[in-house]
């Protein structure tokens, strides 16, 4: 813990050194299945999780509605028990799934909540009043309410987010985390898998000599996975870096915190159903209190052999009482326990690794504090290699953090590289054309990405077509049960019209080259297509000769990539834009005039840019109009919310205004403040108006808006404000008065100083500082203010505290300023030069006359100090009521 605290510091340190007005805050978040954590890059701010309301480190991933109020985090989980229908828990786990798949009848197991089909063949939840909210709505929800908690610690909007996703995500999945986080009102600064993101955790307080294996071990609520990855030192920078690359990833998206969960509760009823003879199984509300207590005797299991459970009035009135313990949670998970390991075997051999190669096994995810996982993975690589140094819980979103603000260019952070690679296969499937006219066209399939392809690359598919032609990309595998294969499908047009444009230009044998690239992100897009020409440069003249090859008919080159484009359907109509705009471009170069400034070179006129049209077959993203939509409900719904907390702030404050004013106006406080400054009169037309609020807050308080109830209290602050100002300046004035009392001191010793040096510089004829007139002046100014202060003193002893004063302290401070500024113009004022004699022993005479209370020329200017008169030399008391005020 010393350890990252101290880093905290280090990583403090470097942000310090960039411009404050150049920072933007990024926000991390780790979005699980049942506990959402969250972390703030920000200069100034505290690098840490950040807290909810609640000071809770974590916060749990459900939205509820209690009628019209909206709940998020544990208020809205605990409300399922009262209101089963509108709390929505868990919906990461029907992230992009189909209508008809295994994820959601599982869901349907675990939750009351009930699911309706969505025009995109998803799911949406449905309130108990009809009202549907699609899955990345209510994700977005959660994620706008962490957007508000970041920036109410940072002062400042908050927009750029980096969310961690399990590294098994399809591109289904990833477009709707995105989508969330669109509708949310953030931008997508990045996804990280969540292994590799508690792998750049771990790397933040560590130094690697040689390369070292590690496998992250995170069991969660929603899986089980192990990713492998190396840590090595980066000597090419100064100081040297650290570079992680992830080696082999394995999971199984069937065990964790969640199936554990539910076999407990299962527990649970069974035991009911034994003891009462009565079936809660329909019960929407008994089944969402047991599914709230299976939770928590999950964590009692893990650190004890037995737990009690009571839940008063679970159903049918009756209270249930029973005893689970950890023989009993096992004995129900003992088909589990041999697939509780096989994700390390599996990554291991993905990488090519044996445990002899690692180093240690590093624990994250909160299903990692089950015992019966434990001792499996024990049992497997040994208790020599179990590392329990990162925190289960904050790893991951630390990790994403540190990583998410060296992706934003406005962070100095410590040089850590990572490398990850894709966990599913990417094939390219396209027709290619018939050999012959009674041939018939083939379908030819090609992979582009093998799973365990390193993310951030691309390559290049060559085609020779004189069409346009579509392309489609598929898994080769589901990357879930029941989720489609088919990832998108890409029409590459324009291609005839390039063609011939290419022939005139003298290119022969053109081909048609599209970009596919595997994004840091995890998606698969077509970037870039173009149509291809030899042409050499000698041939700019006018007759083009001198071809070279333009490629064969259907090969792959690798490439490196240098960009990281989100997703398809964010690039795919930006590429079409583009495409059209180089083409006419191309066109416009290819017949300008010889008297052109610039002439297009030969691999510009050798290239010319294709439409690139991308449809999803099977599971699209949602469209801009969608996402605009629900971006609507959901600000639409946060200004309803916004308005309705101000009316019941409003009405709050003015319920606790009338109570402290009935306090004030109670008979038995006689000697208060407020009585001795207050009228009988005053006081009855208070407690009048008073008595007449409280009764039409009563009434009418439910459906008054917001104006009514701030009006209601003005007009009772009307009254009762000449008595607040006549209590302030009883308390303030004898600091006013003090403080006019000492400039009258600090200006008498000043005059009295200077006039005697004055006089002494007269006789020795030297210059003086100050001329008599000046002084004559200040000394005027001095008695104006003590004839006033005094008259004026005079009147005020004679007001009572209840009256109105009859001189206010403004007017003492401005008066007093006029005092002190003029007296300041004088004091500093600087020594004149000695006018220049002929013997040094005049010069002397002039040193020994000069004034002693004046400082020097070569000194710098300085305020008079402020001179505290001796209290037994006040001469004006407070009258009488002051002492008691």
């Amino acid at each position: 813990m010393r350890i990252l605290h101290a880093w905290k510091s280090l990583f403090l340190l470097f942000l310090s050194v960039i411009p404050t007005k150049v920072l933007g805050a990024v926000l991390a978040i780790d979005y699980g299945s049942d506990w959402i954590k969250a972390s703030l890059m920000k200069p100034g701010v505290p690098f840490d999780v950040l807290l909810n309301k609640d000071s809770k480190r974590k916060i749990q991933s459900s939205v509820a509605w209690k009628n019209s109020e909206r709940l998020f985090g544990g208020d809205a989980f605990n409300l399922a028990s009262r209101f089963p229908s509108d709390s929505f828990s868990s919906v990461k786990l029907l992230q992009a799934a189909p209508f008809d798949s295994p994820a959601v009848s599982y869901y349907t197991t675990i939750s009351a909540s009930k699911i309706a089909e969505t025009s995109r063949k998803t799911v949406a939840l449905e309130q108990s009043d009809g009202t549907q909210w699609a899955v990345e709505e209510l994700i977005a929800m959660q994620f706008a309410y962490i957007k508000n908690l970041a920036e109410s610690v940072a002062g400042e909007k908050v927009y750029d987010v980096i969310v961690t996703v399990p590294p098994y995500y399809s591109q289904f999945e990833r477009d709707a985390v995105a989508d969330a986080i669109e509708i949310s009102g953030l931008r997508t600064l990045a996804l990280i898998n969540d292994g590799t993101a508690v792998a750049v955790n771990y790397a933040m307080t560590r130094s690697f000599a040689s390369p070292e294996h590690h496998i992250i071990y995170d069991a969660g609520a929603s899986s089980i996975r192990a990713t492998v990855v190396q840590f090595s030192a980066d000597h090419k920078t100064s100081p040297p870096g650290t570079q992680i690359f992830v080696k082999g990833v394995a999971y199984d998206r069937t065990v964790g915190g969640t199936e554990f969960d539910r076999r407990l509760r299962e527990i649970l009823v069974q035991s009911f159903t034994t003891k009462h003879q009565r079936n809660i199984r329909n019960e929407k509300r008994a089944m969402a209190k047991l599914w709230r207590e299976a939770g928590r005797v999950k964590a009692i299991l893990s650190a004890n052999t037995e737990a009690m459970l009571t839940v008063e009035s679970l159903a049918f009135d009756i209270d249930f009482r029973t005893k689970v313990t950890r023989a009993q949670f096992e004995t129900a998970c003992e088909d589990l326990q041999g697939r509780f390991t096989q994700p390390i075997v599996q990554a291991l051999d993905n990488a090519g690794l044996t445990l002899d190669n690692i180093t240690s096994v590093i624990y994250t995810g909160g299903a990692t504090r089950t015992p019966m996982i434990q001792a499996a993975v024990k049992a497997l690589v040994g208790e020599d290699k179990i590392a329990m140094n990162v925190n289960a819980d904050e790893a991951a979103v630390l990790g994403a953090a540190l990583h998410g603000a060296s992706l934003s260019r406005q962070f100095k952070t410590k040089n850590i590289q990572t490398f990850d690679i894709s966990v599913h296969e990417v094939q390219a499937s396209y027709q290619a054309p018939a050999a012959s006219g009674s041939s018939k066209p083939r379908i030819i399939t090609t992979g582009i990405f093998p799973a365990g392809s390193k993310a951030g690359t691309k390559k290049t598919l060559t085609f020779k077509r004189t069409e346009d032609f579509i392309i489609n990309f598929n898994y080769k595998n589901e990357p879930a049960p029941g989720f489609p294969t088919h990832l998108l499908e890409t029409e590459i047009t324009g291609v005839a019209e390039a063609l011939a444009n290419l022939t005139e230009r003298g290119a022969v044998d053109p081909v048609v080259k599209a970009t596919v690239k595997l994004s840091e992100s995890g998606f698969v897009s077509v970037t870039e297509a173009v149509a291809v020409g030899g042409i050499k440069e000698e041939t700019l003249a006018g007759k083009i000769k001198g071809l070279f090859s333009g490629g064969s008919s259907s090969e792959i080159e690798p490439e490196e990539t240098t960009t990281d484009p989100l997703r398809a359907q964010d690039t795919s109509s930006t590429s079409e834009s583009s495409a059209s705009a180089s083409s006419s471009s191309s066109s416009a170069a290819s017949s300008s005039s010889p008297t052109a400034e610039k002439k297009p070179t030969a691999k510009e006129l050798s290239t010319i840019p294709l439409g690139i049209n991308v449809r999803f077959p099977s599971i699209p993203p949602m469209s801009v109009e969608e996402k605009k939509a629900s971006r609507s409900r959901l600000r639409a719904m946060d200004v309803e919310e916004a308005a309705k907390n101000r009316k019941e702030e409003a009405r709050n404050t003015l319920e606790g205004y009338l109570y402290r004013l009935r306090d004030l106006l109670d008979e038995e406080n006689r000697d208060t403040p407020f009585k001795q400054c207050s009228q009988p009169s005053e006081r009855a037309a208070l407690e009048e108006k008073m008595e007449e609020t409280f009764a039409w807050l009563h009434d009418r308080g439910d459906i008054a808006e917001t104006s009514q109830l701030l009006d209601k209290r003005t007009s009772l602050e009307v009254l009762e404000r000449p008595i607040i100002h006549r209590y302030q300046e009883i308390e303030q004035f004898p600091q006013a008065l003090n403080n006019s009392q000492m400039w009258n001191w600090n200006t008498r010793l000043f005059l009295t100083e200077a006039k005697r040096n004055l006089t002494a510089e007269e006789e020795a004829d030297l210059p003086s500082k100050w001329t008599r007139e000046e002084l004559e002046a200040l000394e005027k100014t001095l008695k104006e203010h003590e004839s006033w202060l005094n008259i004026w003193v005079e009147k005020q002893k004679k007001v009572k505290p209840n009256e109105d004063p009859v001189i206010e302290t403004t007017e003492m401070k401005a008066r007093a300023k006029v005092l002190e500024q003029h007296l300041q113009k004088l004091y500093r004022r600087k020594v004149p030069k000695p006018k220049k004699t002929s013997t040094t022993a005049s010069a002397t005479a002039s040193s020994e006359s000069a004034p002693t209370s004046s400082p020097s020329s070569s000194e710098p200017e300085q305020s008079i100090p402020q001179q505290e008169i001796p209290e037994d030399q006040i001469p004006i008391q407070p009258h009488d009521g002051h002492d008691e005020l």
